[in-house]
């Protein structure tokens, strides 16, 4: 049988099928032989191919090919990467100015993620309710500064319905992993744009919920729109993977467009002269805390730091 996995728990992986039946499944030991250096092989948002072992509970065989996924870096040292999510039309970074910060580095280590895996990303920036007119200069700043490079953004708060609607408007129709920090709203955000029966719905069975298991996962949910958004467990620092050093900055947009200026085409963007980029970041058409953000990753590939 062939199903979409709607969720994961770590250990455990619900599929749901064509005709909307749920399945509660593992998977097959010799699927974990193949070339997958990840802490989940599997993610929400794979089609997967299955077999019934007894009623509602199967054994996952094979994964389809995949459009396209976005990743980072495993906390975990054994593994090389954490699948936060697979197929998707769009990736959704919702970011706060406080109540906590989200660092700027963070946006773009994200951002650049998601251009390295083909995914389309646009930023959220919640909580708007609490921020102070200062505060509020900055966001506005943000979203200029993003929106200036082609990455839409939504300013908006959670608990204010009106705020949401050309937000949803925009996921009509896509497959969306919407994702950020610890703390900024993601859960009440979701919960504000799900139908009220969403979140009751699909819900893995009694069947495996025995001993200790981690509560927190990913999961799918399905939208009035025709949306389908992806959930995830808040993630505390996003370590950037499988790019190499000449490739970083092609995900950067502006830094990738302006490269081309350069003397050389090997450029690294750091001391070379008559470098395009380091005099755009001088006239301030490049900003400093992208350029920053550039310079980090790359020090992670020089160092081979996880952050």
């Amino acid at each position: 049988m062939k199903g979409l996995v709607i969720k994961n728990t770590g250990s455990w992986y619900q599929v749901k099928t064509d005709q909307h039946e749920l399945f509660d499944c593992k998977i097959k030991g010799n699927l974990r032989l193949k070339d997958i250096r990840s802490t989940n092989p599997i993610a929400v948002g794979d089609f997967v191919e299955f077999t019934v072992i007894e009623s509602n509970v199967g054994l996952i065989s094979a994964i389809q090919d995949r459009k396209n996924y976005i990743i980072r870096r495993s906390s975990n040292l054994s593994k090389q990467s954490h699948i936060l999510a697979a197929n998707l039309d769009l990736v959704v970074l919702v970011i706060t100015i406080k109540h906590p910060e989200t660092s700027t580095i963070f946006i773009d280590r994200f951002i650049a993620s998601a251009e390295a895996y083909n995914v389309p990303a646009c930023i959220v920036i919640n909580k708007t309710d609490l921020y102070s007119e200062e505060d509020m200069q900055y966001a506005e700043a943000l979203k200029t500064l993003y929106e200036s490079i082609d990455y839409p953004v939504f300013m908006l708060s959670a608990v204010l319905p009106d705020s949401l609607l050309n937000f949803k408007d925009f996921l009509k129709d896509k497959t969306i992993l919407i994702s950020g920090n610890s703390g900024v709203g993601k859960s009440t955000l979701i919960n504000a744009i799900l139908p009220e029966s969403a979140a009751k719905t699909g819900e893995i069975s009694s069947y495996h919920n025995k001993g200790t298991h981690t509560t927190t996962f990913s999961k799918l949910y399905q939208l009035e729109n025709g949306a389908q958004l992806i959930d995830t467990p808040g993630i505390k620092g996003f370590g950037t993977i499988d790019m190499e050093e000449d490739e970083i900055s092609h995900y950067f947009k502006e830094i990738f467009r302006t490269s081309k200026k350069c003397r050389f085409t090997n450029c690294t963007h750091v001391h070379e002269p008559d470098c395009a980029v380091l005099k755009a970041v001088e006239n301030h058409q490049i900003s400093l805390s992208r350029y920053q953000s550039y310079l980090s990753i790359l020090s992670d590939f020089k160092s081979g730091k996880y952050r």
